[in-house]
Order: C-alpha cells, then sequence, then structure tokens
C-alpha cells in the first residue's frame, strides 16, 4: 500500500480538483505530471509542491488535442520512468436549459469532459499495455447520476463518461485498475464557464451554501491509488451531507 514514488498524470491540473489532487498526492510521496491549458497556473502548482518538498512537474497540454494528451503521457514517463496512474479530471461546465440552444457549449463541453477524456485514456493504455501495470481514474460528476435541469447536456457528457470507464473496466483484465469518482457540489471555479447568467446566480448561490473544498474529493482519489495492487476501487461518490 502506499503512493510513494508513483508516477501520477492529471489533466486539469491547474485549478480545483486536479490541483487540490496533485498537492495532496506530491505530499504523500508521488512524482506528479501536470498538465493544463494555462502554463503560468501550472508552474504555481508545480512551485507549491516543490517548495512543500514534493516532486513535480508540467506540461501545457490542451485535452482537446489528441496529441497534447500523447505529449503529456510521454513526457510523464520520460521524467518519471513509468507512467503509474493517469487522472483525467479536466472539465468545463457551461451549463444552461437545452431550449437556450447554446450550442457552441454544448460542443465544448463534449469536446473536453468527452473527448478528452477518451485522449487521455487512448494516450495511457499503451504504456500500462507494456507495464503490465496502470490505474485509470476519471472525474465525472453528480450530474450523471441525478438528473436536473440546466445540467442536461453536462449530465450527458459526464454519464458517456461513466459509461466508457465501466466499460472500460470490464475490458481491463487482471493488470489495470479504473476508477470513477463522482464530486457533488464542490468549492471551484465552476461557475466560470456559465456564460447564462440566471443560471451562473443559481449555481454560485448553491456552491455558497454548501459546496465543500476539492481537498474533500483529493482525498477520495489518494484511497483508490493507495490501495494494494489487486484491489480495484471502482466508484467513489463525494458530496456535501446538505446535497439533495
Amino acid at each position: 500500500m502506499g503512493i510513494e514514488g508513483k508516477v501520477v498524470a492529471i489533466t486539469g491540473a491547474s485549478s480545483g480538483i486536479g490541483r487540490a489532487t496533485a498537492k495532496l498526492l506530491a505530499g504523500h510521496g508521488a512524482f506528479v505530471v501536470l498538465g493544463a491549458r494555462r502554463k503560468d497556473a501550472l508552474d504555481e502548482v508545480v512551485e507549491a509542491i516543490t517548495t512543500s518538498g514534493g516532486t513535480a512537474a508540467s506540461k501545457a497540454t490542451d485535452v482537446r488535442r489528441r496529441d497534447d494528451l500523447e505529449a503529456l503521457v510521454a513526457f510523464a514517463v520520460e521524467r518519471g520512468g513509468r507512467l503509474d496512474v493517469i487522472i483525467n479530471c479536466a472539465g468545463i461546465g457551461p451549463i444552461s436549459r437545452i431550449d437556450a440552444l447554446d450550442v457552441a457549449g454544448w460542443d465544448a463541453m463534449i469536446d473536453v469532459n468527452l473527448r478528452g477524456t477518451l485522449y487521455g485514456i487512448a494516450a495511457a493504455l499503451p504504456v500500462f499495455s507494456r507495464q503490465a501495470s496502470g490505474h485509470v481514474i476519471n472525474v465525472i460528476s453528480t450530474a450523471g447520476i441525478k438528473m436536473v435541469p440546466t445540467m442536461g447536456v453536462y449530465g450527458a457528457t459526464k454519464n458517456a463518461v461513466r459509461t466508457v470507464t465501466e466499460i472500460l473496466r470490464q475490458e481491463a483484465g487482471p493488470h489495470l485498475r479504473v476508477t470513477e469518482v463522482s464530486p457533488g457540489m464542490i468549492a471551484t471555479n465552476f461557475g466560470d464557464s456559465i456564460t447564462d447568467y440566471p443560471t451562473k446566480a443559481m449555481i454560485e448561490r448553491q456552491l455558497g451554501a454548501i459546496a465543500i473544498p476539492p481537498d474533500a474529493i483529493a482525498r477520495g482519489i489518494l484511497y483508490a491509488i493507495e490501495q494494494p495492487p489487486e484491489v480495484d476501487v471502482g466508484s467513489i461518490v463525494i458530496r456535501p451531507t446538505a446535497q439533495g
């Protein structure tokens, strides 16, 4: 048990759950390789980790580009000698009512939430196959469990990832672990991508009232990784006790 020395690639690592997870795993001895679009924000996370005695590296990564995910995984293997875990954490949520017809927002969520996760899986699986070991962790959402207005397309992308994750788990064989983590209302910058003002105001009120810190999700991810190789934690749901 334990994660000391494990090489972990994390997308969406410049903020929110990805950043909290990177800091926690590094604090437990993992070498974390961080990917996100904002290199300056990534550098700040790396500096915080190394200042605290951890080890980290970063590479600018746009999960909408398959080449970027392949480059991130190759960078992790180059720097760490192997890849033990990939955490597909990048996600956006420009949610709105379906009849608002925010087609650009739909496309963006499909590209980042679904396609980005698939690209991460596609980049990591060949490495895991060569090693005969590996762990895929996909950060999903409780929006894919409980259907609520304004989250139709967002929830659909998350349910698609849930389906992919479960089928991958069934297909994986004995040497690959697969975990899906579904956060509820978490204190992140989720509302930043929402352009529909009434929806944005509603979400920000809910976040302000009941959201829990991203560290709560990071601890769940740590738990899944630190289990013995023969233990596969398939699904974790973490939400505020006040969330319906």
